[in-house]
């Protein structure tokens, strides 16, 4: 094993992932700076056989699985949608209300114009029949005069 970083006690065991659980052999400085393989001891070996230590290795390394943090994601992604939703729902309010005021005005701008026409309309129906009534009166005078003047 490289240098170690921790202090060595006797009955200590170190994990090493290419050599599994091994008794920690270094005492003293005399042995810091030359490696050492330690050996797995019998004890040891019953350890890396353990099929309840191998299971939970396979849960530590096994990322954990919660049924809540993916419900949780699911009902965040949900309200962001809805929250998107309401968001758009408000400008399209907006929107439409504007349109609205747009609509009402073209409206008004109608009636105004429809009103202008239907007053102009009616001088000039005023007008046709005061001509109408001019020129029958001129009309009957003139039929009387040429009635009373002499041949």
């Amino acid at each position: 094993m490289a240098e170690e970083k921790f202090l060595a006690f006797k009955g200590l065991k170190q994990y090493d992932p290419g050599m599994g659980w091994a008794q920690v052999h270094q005492f003293g400085d005399a042995s810091i700076g030359k490696e050492e393989t330690p050996a797995i001891p019998q004890a040891s070996s019953e350890v890396l056989h353990d099929p309840l230590l191998g299971e939970l290795f396979e849960q530590l390394n096994r990322p954990a699985q919660d049924d809540l943090a993916q419900n949780w994601k699911v009902i965040a992604g949900s309200v962001s949608l809805l929250s998107q939703r309401m968001n758009q729902q408000r400008e399209l309010r907006k929107r439409l209300s504007t349109i609205d005021v747009e609509l009402d005005a073209l409206r008004n701008t109608i009636l105004k114009d429809l009103q202008e026409i239907q007053r102009s309309a009616d001088q000039q129906l005023s007008m046709a029949r005061l001509r109408a009534e001019v020129s029958s009166l001129a009309q009957a005078r003139l039929a009387s005069r040429l009635r009373n003047s002499p041949p």
